[in-house]
């Protein structure tokens, strides 16, 4: 049985994606991606981010305004 992660930090997201960390966080911040908190973590769900990343593939993910948000 393969292990497969479902949901990873900001970090593991980051080195995921190649987005830099203070931009995920930025992302987090704004409330473009749904995050669970646990304790001070933020887990992110895998496909959630896959989801994130195909509906804003082209824009420009530092304007807040042109992110659009991942329910």
């Amino acid at each position: 049985m393969m292990n497969v992660k479902i949901g990873m930090t900001i970090e593991e997201a980051a080195e995921y994606t190649g987005i830099g960390r203070n931009t995920m966080r930025k992302l987090v911040e704004w409330n473009k991606l749904p995050v669970l908190k646990v304790g001070r973590k933020n887990i992110i769900r895998t496909d959630a981010l896959e989801r994130f990343l195909s509906i804003n593939q082209g824009k420009n993910l530092l304007n807040r305004d042109d992110v659009r948000r991942v329910e």
